[in-house]
Order: structure tokens, then C-alpha cells, then sequence
């Protein structure tokens, strides 16, 4: 047998990439992880973590404003101050990343930073200082990169979501392209920040993908929140000029900006690893394709996370390297199962989702019941806030299984995680309906949804 200077070689030390590098290490194999950037990953450094903690800063406005309706006043408004968050995230995302180092050192594996290339399927070559490594398994787990589109001439004055945590000075006036997660989380955090926020984009609503009625219901609360829409539309041109960036628009129209944020999704990154040296296969988008147990075409080469374009979460990656070091080096047989996997946006209000939309539901099942309700929240009714909290079960009529879930308000992704379970464990509307409430709270409408709303029967002809 051909002997190797490690038995895994993990290209990525995000969070798919490490938790494969600890488990494999803990069922004894010698491991090394190369990172060319920052040890964490997008989630950690320039995705979930930051993102969240803006969320939390963002939405203390709403705090300061509801206290008044509860007794509370202050004797002099509050200020932000955008430079204190900045470091405040900085110091928590380099703590989170020193863990991520101790956590695979701990278990015995060797951390580089250094950007690592495929030469073939065994050998990769460490490009800061040449270095050859040989390793009997390859993992790639480098993740995806903002993919900055429409390209147009100006292009080179706008940011990514990479950049916008650590931009020197708050936008005033900030130009956010795009209509998915990271367009309508940033357009609320910076919204209540302090920002004029435009949102633009090329369909006629938020989130494609979602169920409708939590697309209309964000819309209409980001809407309220004085964040503009420009559907339909996108940026043609930029220009930087003295007073900031002056955006031209498909549809002629011009507006001046401080910054523009192309949030139009992420792509895989894969170019430039080398990949094609050990002969493995891509798909169109450049995403790596792998089977039911991440492994590629190539025997010793497996991906797992956003590098491979199956579903982008950070709990899946995880997931998946675990699942990866369990099967190659733990003696096990386990493939991940990503079906009903609940999520969240973290737009203010937020959605918590998990299953089927109504529009796939009717598309898989011939009978479909929908059970809707869209109420005040308590703590609005002393406030004196407008939001309303929408939720809906999505019920496959003929075996009365809850298929879909979907919330919009406060707490929705919180209450996704616990309803993951129950819909993966297939629980029917009947086992909500036995369920007793918890009273007060928001959740409680899960299990009083006792009228039905919709119906649909699918027509079936000969």
C-alpha cells in the first residue's frame, strides 16, 4: 500500500472542512487543513455569525421605541455608532476563529495557512511556499464566493457581502442589488442602522423560492420599514463622483448613493484549485458533484458544503463532513439526508421555514389543505407597533401529514428548529391539534389552527 504524509487533506477551514478534520482525527486519521484566508469559514468570518450579531445591533431601534409603550423613556435619544460594532464583531469572529484552530489541534490534526492546490489525487502543493503533501483522501470544503452580476461598467466601485461588515464609513444612502437571503437581511439591518436603503432587482418580489404569502408578507413589512423596492430593475451603470456614487438604472432612471452592495447570490468556489488536474467533475455552474456520500467521481477526492451546490447551509456542511469522516475513517455508512431541512432569514421580521410551499405541495400531492393565520403580536398591542406574524401549515389532505411549515415575525427561527423535528418525524395535523398550547405566546397558533383556509384538488384527466 502506498504510503501518504496524511491520511486527509482538507482544502477550506470553514465549518463543513473542520468538523470533518476533528471527527477523522478523533477515529485516529493523521490530518492537515490548509486556509487560505481567515480560519472559520464564510460562516464565521463573513456570513452567519457577523451577520447575526448586526441583526441583534439593528434591531435594539425597535427595542428603544416599543419601551415607551411599556413605561419606559429615556432621557436622551440614542446614538449608534457604527465603528464600536465593527469592533465589537471583529473581537467575538477572532475569538470563534481561535477556537476553530483549537478544535483541530486539539484533536490531533495540523492546521496551515496557506493556500493549497490539486497537482492529482493524492498530492497537493501548498502555494506560499511550494510544498508537496501527499494524502490517501482529499476534501474540499472551500465553499462559495459572492458572484457579482449584472456586470456593468462601474462595477469595480460596489461591494460584496464580503466587504460590507468593514466598511470604514456608515452608508447613508445604500444601494442593495439583489432579492435573496442576503439582500433582505442586510436591507433590514442597515434600514434600522440608520440607513435610506433601496433595494433593486431584476424579479417582481423577495426570496424566489419562498412560500408567497411569507414573499408578500417580508415585502410589505421591509416596505413599512422605509426601505424602497426598484422591482424589476437593475444598476447599468455606475459612476463614482464627488458626492458619492451616481447609479444609472435599465429603466433610465438615476439615483445618487453611498455605497452599492451586490447581494445577486454566491457561486462555488472551485476555480483555480486545481481540480481538473485530478480529473474531477464539475458541474455548469462549477460546482463540484458528488454523490449520496460526497465522494467524487475521483476515489480519494470528496467535497462537502456550498462548494458542491446542494443545499447552502451552514448546518448542512457540518453535517455533511461529519458524516464524510464517520463514513471513510469511522468503519460507519452514513449518507445525509437533505430533505426537511428547516432554515431561517434573518430579516427583521424574520422567516422560519421548513418543507414544502404550498405551490411544491400542490405540485407533489393530489390533495392539499392549507391552515393560515395572521395576528398582532401581544407585545405590539402596548407598543403601539403595526407588525403582524403570519404562519401556515402546508398538510398533504390525504394522509394529513404536515408537509410545510412557515413563519413570518419575531422568533420564527427558533420556532423552525423545534418544527424541523416535528416534520421530519412526519407528525400529522391531527398530532398539532393534540398538542397543548403554551399560553401566552406567539407559537400557540401552531397548534390552535383548527379551521381549514384552502383547499386544492388536483384534476385528473384520462
Amino acid at each position: 500500500m502506498a504510503e501518504y504524509d496524511v491520511d486527509l487533506f482538507v482544502i477550506g477551514a470553514g465549518s463543513g472542512g473542520v468538523r470533518a478534520a476533528r471527527i477523522a482525527a478523533g477515529h485516529g486519521a493523521k490530518v492537515m487543513v490548509a486556509e487560505e484566508f481567515r480560519i472559520g469559514g464564510t460562516c464565521v468570518i463573513r456570513g452567519c455569525v457577523p451577520k447575526k450579531l448586526y441583526v441583534y445591533a439593528s434591531r435594539f431601534l425597535d427595542h428603544f421605541e416599543d419601551a415607551a409603550g411599556y413605561g419606559w423613556s429615556f432621557p436622551e435619544k440614542p446614538t449608534f455608532d457604527w465603528s464600536k460594532l465593527v469592533e465589537a464583531k471583529e473581537r467575538e469572529i477572532s475569538r470563534l476563529s481561535g477556537l476553530y484552530r483549537k478544535g483541530v489541534e486539539g484533536a490531533g490534526g495540523v492546521m496551515v495557512e496557506a493556500r493549497a492546490e490539486v497537482v492529482d489525487e493524492h498530492t497537493l502543493r501548498l502555494v506560499n511556499d511550494g510544498r508537496k503533501v501527499t494524502a490517501k483522501y482529499i476534501l474540499v470544503a472551500t465553499g462559495g464566493s459572492p458572484t457579482l452580476v449584472p456586470p456593468i461598467p462601474g462595477m469595480e466601485h460596489a461591494i460584496s457581502s464580503n466587504e460590507i461588515f468593514d466598511v470604514k464609513e456608515f452608508p447613508r444612502r445604500l444601494l442593495i442589488v439583489g432579492g435573496g437571503y442576503i439582500a433582505v437581511e442586510f436591507a433590514s439591518v442597515f434600514a434600522r442602522l440608520g440607513a435610506k436603503v433601496t433595494l433593486a432587482m431584476r424579479g417582481e418580489n423577495v426570496l424566489r423560492g419562498f412560500d408567497e404569502d411569507m414573499r408578500t408578507g417580508l415585502r410589505e413589512a421591509l416596505e413599512h420599514a422605509g426601505i424602497a423596492h426598484r422591482f424589476g430593475t437593475l444598476p447599468a451603470k455606475i459612476e463614482k463622483l464627488s458626492h458619492g456614487l451616481d447609479v444609472t438604472f435599465t429603466n433610465g432612471s438615476t439615483a445618487d448613493f453611498d455605497q452599492v452592495l451586490i447581494a445577486t447570490g454566491r457561486h462555488p468556489h472551485t476555480r483555480g484549485l486545481g481540480l481538473e488536474n485530478a480529473g474531477v467533475e464539475l458541474d455548469r455552474d462549477g460546482a463540484v458533484k458528488v454523490d449520496g456520500y460526497s465522494r467524487t467521481n475521483i476515489a480519494s477526492i470528496y467535497a462537502v458544503g456550498d462548494v458542491t451546490n446542494r443545499l447552502n447551509l451552514t448546518p448542512v456542511a457540518i453535517r455533511e463532513g461529519h458524516a464524510f469522516a464517520d463514513t471513510v475513517f469511522g468503519g460507519k455508512d452514513i449518507r445525509v439526508d437533505h430533505d426537511d431541512v428547516a432554515t431561517a432569514v434573518f430579516a427583521t421580521p424574520e422567516i422560519g421555514t421548513v418543507g414544502l410551499t404550498e405551490a411544491q405541495a400542490r405540485e407533489a400531492f393530489d390533495i392539499v389543505d392549507i391552515y393560515r393565520t395572521s395576528f398582532r403580536p401581544l407585545k405590539a398591542t402596548l407598543s403601539g407597533r403595526q407588525d403582524r406574524t403570519i404562519m401556515k401549515l402546508v398538510v398533504d389532505g390525504k394522509s394529513d401529514r404536515v408537509v410545510g411549515v412557515h413563519i413570518l415575525g419575531e422568533d420564527a427561527g427558533e420556532m423552525a428548529q423545534l418544527l424541523g423535528i416535528a416534520v421530519k418525524m412526519r407528525a400529522t395535523k391531527a398530532d398539532f391539534d393534540a398538542t397543548m398550547a403554551v399560553h401566552p405566546t406567539g407559537a400557540e397558533e401552531l397548534v390552535t389552527m383548527r379551521t381549514r383556509t384552502a383547499r386544492y384538488e388536483k384534476e385528473h384527466r384520462l
